[in-house]
């Protein structure tokens, strides 16, 4: 068995737990929307044909946000399609993913969704094949209280109150060559700043995220965000980043390592935007949303979309399903986002439903938890008041991509509230287990209130809709505290929670 510690001390916050952390992503890709969040005709769908079992499974996973409707998508997509009576609702076809889009679902039935479900909407505007007036009629249909064209439009399809949408996304991925309309930085932030300027003449008070780099392994990167942020700092308040991991060819550590990458991209991003608060005498620091995250396998036949003549409404695609591993990258990527707060103030979890997603779903019939639903709804349920900056001591592992990595890594909230401390921690190792003791001496009086670890011998298992739950984190009956520290063993490729409270 290994052995590692973290300390523990309340005087070093980096900052709030953000609510904005927990949230997710909706795209009209593949079974997200149709099938998926929107099924007619299902026995718990609502009066719009929302499926109620995925509202509550929402509910569950602790979702505070929700990015819409892409995502690739939105780079092709008029969003005055899905307004109005569905029967006139014109059907396209969808370029980013090779299939048809009925728009039975849009702006007004997503919103109401929104309301039913208790998250907040995260709006993308077309920068793809659309620009700044495109945005701003979207802008007066959804926050413009009446009195216009497209604020009275809105009304007359049943919304007589605004929707009034704080957070927007311009645009999507624009670094990228398959994207619709794909850019070159001075393009695109050029473009980001007239739309943000524009918008903010409606509603001043908006925040506005500016596309980053779809990943770190992008040849444009750093630069890019450099070039884009030169032009648009003064408009923007956040600069977005993506990123997705999977395990390639058997190597399970440097997969089980993957936060060493999303710490680097934050770290990153966040020095870029420095540099060019510096170089332009700003005042106001730009803050990171890292609205696309996730373990996605992309070289599976499943992420492949359809081609040729066939354009099929909502195919299956990018429907990952997910095992032990996967759950617990999920836990560490969650990990490294709480240990930015004081840069990330928003993430999506990308996908929610059937695409990537931690809630499957059957046409028809059942929907299920998949193994990455429990770090992350247990996480947005425990993590509270405070981050704490940690001093971990623990052995390392030599990984193929990222050289010598901690099997320990871990992070810590603090709710002064309360007094609850709440430890997240992963084992990387792939043979050992770790006896991890947690320094508490800063937290006199504290006894262990929960301890649950998400483990399996086996880490290649997957859930599926008859064998769900068992899945599910277990107690940890070797969690105690004494002496002011806690003990907790972490088997091998583990996510562990420990929830301590006063005595």
């Amino acid at each position: 068995m290994l052995s590692a510690s973290v300390t523990i001390d309340p005087a070093f916050v980096v900052g709030p737990v953000r609510p904005r952390t927990f949230g997710s992503f909706v795209e009209h890709l593949g079974r997200s929307v149709y099938t998926g969040l929107h099924e007619p005709g299902h026995p718990t769908a609502d009066a719009d044909g929302f499926r109620g079992d995925v509202v509550e499974l929402t509910r569950e996973l602790g979702v505070t946000t929700v990015r819409y409707p892409g995502g690739n998508f939105v780079s092709g997509y008029r969003w005055e399609d899905g307004i109005g009576p569905v029967e006139l609702r014109p059907r396209r076809l969808d370029l980013a993913w090779h299939s048809t889009d009925p728009n039975l679902v849009g702006v007004d039935e997503f919103m109401r969704w929104c309301a039913r479900t208790g998250v907040e909407p995260m709006m993308a505007v077309n920068l793809g094949t659309r620009g700044v007036q495109e945005a701003l009629d979207l802008l007066e249909y959804c926050n413009v209280p009446g009195g216009t064209t497209w604020s009275d439009l809105r009304r007359a399809n049943g919304a007589e109150d605004p929707y009034r949408i704080k957070m927007w996304c311009l645009g999507n991925e624009m670094d990228g060559p398959w994207q619709i309309g794909h850019k070159t930085a001075q393009e695109y932030g050029r473009l980001a700043a007239e739309t943000a300027r524009a918008m903010r003449m409606v509603d001043p008070d908006l925040e506005l995220v500016a596309c980053g780099s779809s990943g770190s392994q992008m040849p444009t990167f750093g630069e890019w965000e450099h070039t884009v942020l030169t032009e648009a700092y003064e408009h923007v308040d956040h600069i977005s980043a993506h990123a997705y991991y999977w395990e390639e060819d058997g190597d399970l550590a440097s997969f089980l390592a993957s936060a060493v990458n999303m710490d680097h991209f934050v770290d990153s991003v966040a020095a870029t935007a420095d540099a060019v608060r510096a170089a332009g005498k700003h005042t106001k620091h730009i803050h990171v949303s890292f609205d696309e995250w996730n373990v996605w396998y992309q070289k599976r036949a499943e992420s492949r979309p359809p081609s040729g003549d066939d354009w099929p409404v909502a195919p299956v695609l990018l429907e990952d399903r997910y095992n032990v591993a996967d759950a617990v990258v999920v836990g560490n990527l969650l990990i490294s986002l709480l240990r930015h707060t004081d840069r990330v103030h928003a993430a999506s979890l990308a996908q929610l439903v059937n695409v990537i997603a931690p809630i499957m779903t059957e046409p028809g019939g059942r929907s299920w938890r998949q193994t990455t639903f429990h770090p992350f709804a247990l996480t947005a349920r425990h993590a509270a008041g405070e981050v704490l900056r940690l001093a971990v001591d623990a052995p390392v592992q030599d990984t193929a991509k990222f050289g010598p990595v901690p099997v320990l890594d871990a992070v810590a909230t603090h709710d002064p509230e309360t007094g609850a401390v709440v430890v997240l921690a992963v084992n990387r190792s792939l043979t050992d287990d770790v006896a991890l003791d947690v320094d508490l001496r800063g937290f006199p009086g504290l006894r262990v209130a929960e301890a649950l670890t998400l483990s399996n011998p086996d880490h290649t298992w997957s859930a599926t809709a008859d064998d769900a739950t068992s899945v599910l984190p277990r107690a940890n009956t070797t969690a105690k505290v004494s002496d002011d520290r806690a003990h907790v063993d972490l088997p091998p490729v583990s996510w562990s929670m420990l929830r301590l409270e006063r005595v």
